[in-house]
């Protein structure tokens, strides 16, 4: 009687070479597979733990030639304690008000989404999502996800956060803001009460996607205490070397 293997639960693919997002001059590539179908959740919660991140259906890592600067990173949440700058982002924002929408979506949403991202990010693909590619992008998720609200007293929408959770934690897929409101240092006030969010619900992590030591739009990750890196030994806690001259955050 000969033995069947047991199908594999992922099948990858290597995406071909682009220009890196992070390092001018550089070339990326990704490894990645299609969250779709039975099964979703769990195996999207294996590949978050390997350090993949999700992109619509899709779960990827770098998986560069002769390069190893993208490293995933998560924020150990239960050990987490706030520095002066960061009670001082908390202080700026206790006016706000967070709600779960769950996969629920908005005009309101998408005009904040398009005003941050022509005001950071143009150019860019994601510059390019119209209204239609901004709900699909939120409704049609393979996992447990759901866009976080945050709102001034006025009740206008200042930043939102489409957020993953998994069995260990929560994922920060993508935040956006008002890019006025410079002062609040909005994105790093999403991260804030992420991790507050996840402290209240017992989970351990909050999932911060890649750092790359060498782009300045990353270096905010690193400030948020204790921090673990993913790598060839798995996650592990990034040394305090690593830690980068003080700024406002991804403001």
């Amino acid at each position: 009687m000969t033995s069947q293997r047991k199908p594999s639960l992922f099948t990858f693919f290597r995406s071909g070479p682009m220009p890196c997002p992070y390092l001018r001059g550089k070339v990326e590539q990704q490894l990645f597979t299609d969250l779709s179908g039975l099964g979703a959740q769990s195996r999207y919660e294996i590949l978050s733990q390997g350090g993949f991140r999700r992109s619509h259906h899709i779960a990827y890592r770098p998986a560069c030639r002769g390069c190893a600067a993208c490293i995933p990173v998560r924020v150990v949440a239960p050990e987490f304690k706030p520095s002066r700058n960061w009670r001082r982002v908390l202080n700026k924002n206790a006016d706000l008000t967070v709600d779960d929408k769950g996969t629920f979506v908005s005009n309101e949403q998408f005009e904040l989404f398009s005003r941050y991202m022509q005001s950071r990010h143009d150019g860019g693909d994601m510059a390019r999502m119209d209204r239609n590619d901004y709900f699909e992008m939120v409704v049609s998720s393979p996992v447990e996800t759901s866009i976080l609200e945050y709102r001034n007293p006025e009740g206008t929408l200042v930043a939102a956060c489409l957020t993953d959770r998994v069995a260990d934690g929560f994922s920060a897929v993508y935040s956006f803001f008002d890019p006025t409101l410079v002062d609040r240092s909005l994105g790093s006030y999403v991260v804030l009460s992420l991790i507050e969010r996840a402290c209240t619900e017992n989970l351990p992590y909050v999932y911060l996607g890649f750092w790359v030591a060498d782009s300045p739009k990353m270096h905010y990750k690193i400030r948020f205490r204790p921090i673990e890196g993913f790598g060839p030994n798995g996650w592990c806690p990034l040394p305090e070397a690593a830690v980068l001259p003080a700024d406002n955050g991804p403001v």
